[in-house]
């Protein structure tokens, strides 16, 4: 678990790193490229099509585990629309919830 925690924290600077170098010298305008690259039918509109179904996957599995109440929608929203930086966190802190237990990280404290 310790290594796991580890590579979250790495996975944590590094995009936030990288997001602020981007932020500074491209701007804020993610949205209007993410999807006009998509609407070109290039590889990195393809690249951005999987990306987005990879953070819907997320959001649902953050909103399932928390059972589809409130503050699981509002969580996988986050993941949604967050990605690796929120999940890296929200992983990082229910390991420390969970006492590092895998299969309480995975399924949420009321399936296991």
């Amino acid at each position: 678990m310790a290594l796991f925690r580890i590579f979250l924290i790495v996975i944590w600077s590094v995009l936030v790193g990288y997001t602020v170098i981007v932020a500074k010298n491209h701007g804020m305008g993610l949205l209007p490229i993410f999807f006009g690259d998509m609407a070109t039918m290039t590889w990195p509109g393809q690249f951005n099509l999987d990306f987005m179904f990879m953070l819907s996957l997320s959001a649902l599995w953050v909103s399932w585990r928390h059972k589809f109440s409130g503050a699981g929608l509002l969580l996988g929203s986050l993941s949604l629309f967050g990605g690796a930086l929120f999940l890296s966190t929200y992983l990082f802190i229910i390991s420390f919830q969970t006492k590092g237990n895998v299969k309480e990280v995975l399924l949420g404290s009321a399936r296991t």
